[in-house]
């Protein structure tokens, strides 16, 4: 599903207010970093990311990897850090109404 200019707008205004759920270290994007974000985004459908300076990766290569294993949108990415969305299978939580 690919967002639109103005979904991306809601998503980054809405993913400024976060502190990092998940920190990307010297292991990179391994099953661990990939089944916890899955569990938050299936709880929060938006999640933002740290990149740690130990990490072989670069924060661009860190956010499409894992939203390519996560099966999500990267939002933004900035500096050392990047957001990502999916929308949440689950019907008990208040999904992100997208415009």
């Amino acid at each position: 599903m690919a967002l639109t200019g103005a979904q991306v707008k809601q998503l980054r205004s809405m993913a400024h207010h976060l502190n990092p759920a998940i920190i990307i270290g010297k292991s990179d994007v391994n099953e661990g970093t990939v089944e916890q974000t899955v569990a938050y985004l299936e709880k929060h459908e938006l999640v933002k990311c740290s990149v740690l300076d130990g990490s072989s990766l670069s924060v661009r290569e860190a956010a499409e990897e894992l939203a390519d294993r996560c099966h999500a949108e990267v939002v933004q990415v900035i500096g050392r850090k990047f957001s990502l969305y999916r929308e949440s299978s689950r019907k008990d939580i208040e999904k992100i109404k997208l415009v």
